[in-house]
């Protein structure tokens, strides 16, 4: 392949050799997919559907929620499909729109989850000014914010990554389109360098984000530490812990999967942390925020209680219609 215009598709990393182990895989990658949806559209539907729910960490978590759905919806279909054909090809502007969608959503998610460190350092450091500085206005202008930055970030690496000549084949080391993968098969010395200082960037506002999440967060356990009462203490850490687990873990796999040394390297565990980092995450995060959080399981409990309700007032209607 002479360049990028002529190439017609790119062939992705197999999850696996065996016929066996790629039906295996995809019945995982299912059940991990069923079940960030269900979690995620309960989530949605809770803060949706609770008064209680209506305060500047439920819309919040809605949207993040949202860049949870986005994830998975973006990389796991197209593994899925690829195991149970017994393929591994990719359309060019399929694997460019992946790129950028993936790029797009991962990228909204560290700037909302960095937002959301604020809610909690205001929320405890200082509370009488909670509702000047995080009242709805001020929380849809940094949610759009969020969003408009993941977007401007996504758009400018998959153009420019996309624009460069690609003459090192078509085999991507990765079962999704990313972006280093993409460089490895430039043959453009200053179009590399150029996607390389937009990774540079990328990766300063990232950095820029861990360090305000980290200084927060000493301010936090410095300020919950000095609360006299114990109640009071569990109460601040019950709301701080979820988000602070949700954070390790997507900046953890993320760093590891991009920072590890080449010595370690290897296909299947390449395969390993890309699937912790891009995969896992959408799933556990809902997890981890109901069980820390009453007013969220109270809220879930009221909406999976409320369907069964209206699904049995349903199947009751119709039996009475044909059978009585």
């Amino acid at each position: 392949m002479s360049n990028s215009s002529s190439m017609a598709q790119f062939l992705l990393l197999a999850l696996a050799d065996r016929r066996e182990l790629q039906l295996l895989h995809f019945w995982l990658f299912l059940a991990i997919s069923l079940a960030a949806l269900l979690a995620n559209g309960l989530i949605l539907s809770a803060v949706a559907c609770d008064h209680h729910l209506h305060t500047p960490m439920g819309f919040f978590l809605l949207n993040l929620s949202l860049t949870d759905l986005g994830c998975i919806c973006t990389t796991v279909p197209k593994a899925m499909h690829n195991s149970l054909q017994n393929t591994t090809t990719i359309s060019y502007m399929g694997c460019a729109a992946q790129l950028f969608f993936f790029a797009f959503f991962m990228s909204a998610e560290l700037f909302l989850l960095t937002i959301m460190c604020y809610d909690r350092y205001v929320a405890i450091c200082k509370p009488l000014h909670y509702g000047t500085l995080l009242g709805s206005r001020a929380c849809a202008h940094m949610a759009a914010a969020a969003w408009a930055t993941g977007f401007l970030t996504a758009l400018l690496h998959t153009a420019n990554t996309f624009s460069l000549p690609l003459c090192q084949g078509n085999a991507l080391g990765q079962f999704f389109c990313e972006i280093p993968h993409i460089l490895k098969l430039s043959c453009s010395h200053s179009g590399f360098l150029r996607e390389i200082g937009l990774l540079f960037f990328t990766v300063s506002l990232g950095l820029g984000c861990f360090f305000f999440i980290v200084f927060s967060y000493v301010q936090i356990f410095r300020a919950v530490l000095s609360i006299p009462s114990q109640q009071g203490r569990h109460k601040a850490f019950s709301t701080c812990l979820p988000h602070l687990a949700v954070v390790s873990l997507f900046l953890s796999t993320g760093t590891f999967s991009d920072l590890k040394p080449p010595s370690i390297s290897s296909p299947s565990l390449d395969l390993v942390v890309s699937v912790l980092y891009s995969v896992v995450p959408p799933a556990l995060n809902p997890l981890i925020y109901s069980l820390r959080n009453q007013d969220l399981r109270d809220a879930i409990r009221k909406t999976i209680t409320g369907y069964f309700l209206r699904s049995n007032k349903l199947l009751l209607f119709f039996y009475r219609a044909i059978f009585v």
